[in-house]
């Protein structure tokens, strides 16, 4: 294992690529027997563990620092390699569902692994690589045009990320000046930003009729490799939130505009929960790290040891920079065994956001990293977001390390948030499956639909100071939009699990930890509504699922007299 700084992107070459891929895909089909076909799916195994490797440091070094044009022109490569390779992956999978082995194939790697390939078939095709060549490139643009904001506030120049902590002030005036600041970038390439998005969507669209689908949608699903549920199943989910979550969420927000003592709030007002401002870590990256490092060598002996493998191999980048890129991931590096971390700390109290959310990502990774198929080393999406969400609510007995006296501050409100959060989330898919309807669409249609739906999820929203929020410019600003179509549902889906997860804790957290650490263990073994079966967990998309977690956490929220925190 050696550390990140001395991993190197090496510049693949296509026909070497290509002349691998023959020569496995031979020795695959021209097997004689079970051993020597199972041999050459092994040797794929590892042949794509060390592609996936390599650009998967180009894509850290290139988020890291948008601005080195050395990454730049690697990140290039691989949006532009990327899709030609998709070819050969293809013509492998397709030798593997008519393996003259597969039922000895079946036995030994599970039925799971023939529906995941069987649905990458239907989702790619060599005609679509012009495409998936341009949706990376444009993919890539809007990238670099959020990490290229240069905000001057009050005699210094932030990012949008660093901006964040002067939106979240207890003083009105500059949660208002940084907030307005912001939409401000957003307005100002609002031209660019939508030319760009109609860009994807049109492509998207064109790839999806050229692949024999009516649109987008039923591909956009399919690529996310979902083969256990759809859009109809989804929509049924929504009405769900909206019956039964939103009605709680709206007096929520009455709560807290209460406490904040204002009458009217503007949309920024609802960055603060109480008068006295939210719950801030009480230190530095370093005291952070540190308070971490303590927390997980209480919670486990697996967490403390690889919390200690993630800080010695510097698998860490967490502070906000000029020129990195927004938002946070976590990504894993297969050669090497080792999940990545990025974020961009700011100060506030989604800092400790990152070191338990992001950090339930890597967890997972690290203990399926011995699982020889990669695609049963991370599961679908919505799944992987059950493991980091739910690791926020198991490290709730450590707050106080980070937050000291306001850890019930930051308890009260991170179940808010989380609460909160679904309809929003919700809002998003519904604007999404809109676009890619009605491909066709203006940028001016888009705006206004997103207000539309927003106003149905977030009535409580006032853009009154906000002309361009709303005339519905807010979305513009959520990355996965551009750049992940349809994964945001997943965050809504996981944090209706990872809420089971919560109330499960509180009643017996041994029991409940085993139970985390066996659904991490499973890896991407089964689908999503196996796992939670698998797991005894209660699924999203039956009806009553929501109003039964919901529930208890009403109760929870009802124990803290919420004066104290003001």
């Amino acid at each position: 294992m050696i550390k990140f700084s001395e991993m190197k992107f090496v510049k693949p070459n296509l026909k070497q690529i290509e002349k691998k891929f023959n020569k496995i895909i031979d020795e695959f089909t021209n097997a004689t027997c079970f051993l020597e076909q199972d041999k050459a799916l092994r040797k794929m195994n590892k042949y794509s563990d060390s592609l996936n490797t390599n650009f998967s440091i180009a894509y850290v070094k290139y988020t890291c620092d948008t601005t080195s044009e050395e990454n730049i022109k690697n990140q290039e490569l691989v949006d532009e390699i990327e899709p030609l390779i998709g070819v050969y992956y293809n013509r492998f999978n397709k030798a593997l569902v008519n393996a003259k082995f597969r039922p000895e194939l079946e036995k030994k790697w599970g039925k799971h692994l023939f529906d995941i390939v069987q649905n990458s078939l239907e989702v790619f095709d060599e005609k679509i690589v012009p495409e998936l060549q341009e949706i990376n490139k444009l993919s890539s643009e809007y990238t670099k045009l959020i990490a290229s904001a240069k905000l001057e506030f009050r005699g210094e120049v932030y990012n949008l990320s660093q901006l964040g902590k002067f939106a979240r002030s207890v003083d009105p005036a500059t949660r208002k000046e940084a907030s307005l600041l912001s939409v401000k970038f957003f307005e100002e390439n609002n031209d660019l930003i939508g030319e760009i998005y109609d860009k994807l969507v049109k492509t998207r669209h064109a790839m999806a009729l050229k692949l024999g689908y009516e649109n987008f949608v039923d591909l956009g699903y399919k690529s996310l490799g979902r083969t256990d549920y759809n859009s109809v199943l989804v929509k049924g989910y929504r009405e769900q939130i909206y019956n039964d979550l939103v009605p709680l969420t709206n007096k929520l927000f009455k709560e807290q505009a209460k406490r904040l003592e204002i009458k009217k709030p503007q949309y920024y007002d609802y960055n603060i929960m109480f008068l006295s401002g939210n719950a801030t870590p009480k230190g530095d990256k370093e005291y952070l790290v540190d308070q971490a490092t303590k927390l997980y060598k209480e919670l486990s002996k697996e967490t403390y040891e690889f919390f200690e493998f993630m800080k010695e191999y510097e698998l860490l980048d967490l502070e906000a920079r000029s020129g990195k890129a927004g938002g946070g991931y976590m990504t894993y590096f297969p050669d090497y065994k080792a999940p990545f971390i990025f974020s961009n700390f700011n100060g506030t109290s989604g800092d400790v956001d990152v070191l338990t959310h992001e950090f339930g990502h890597a967890f997972q990774g690290y203990m399926s990293r011995n699982i020889g198929c990669p695609d049963y080393r991370s599961p679908t999406l919505e799944a992987c977001e059950i493991h980091s969400m739910s690791m926020e609510f198991i490290t709730y007995p450590w707050m106080e390390y980070f937050f000291n006296e306001e850890a019930d501050k930051y308890r009260y409100a991170h179940v808010c948030d989380g609460l909160t959060f679904i309809p929003y989330g919700v809002t998003v898919d519904e604007f999404q499956h809109w676009v890619y309807e009605n491909p066709e669409a203006t940028h001016a249609d888009r705006c206004a639909k997103w207000r539309e739906i927003e106003k149905k999820y977030l009535p409580h929203l006032n853009y009154k100071e906000a002309p361009f929020l709303e005339k519905g410019g807010y979305w513009m600003r959520q990355s996965h939009i551009f750049g992940s179509p349809f994964y945001y549902i997943d965050y809504t889906l996981a944090q209706v699990v990872a809420f089971q997860f919560f109330n499960e804790t509180r009643k017996n957290h041994e029991k409940t930890w085993k139970k985390y650490v066996k659904l991490c263990k499973m890896g991407g073994k089964y689908s999503f509504t196996e796992l939670l079966a698998k797991a005894k967990l209660n699924n999203p998309f039956v009806e009553g699922t929501v109003k039964k977690v919901v529930k208890p956490l009403k109760k929870y929220l009802s124990t803290f007299d919420t004066s104290k925190f003001n």
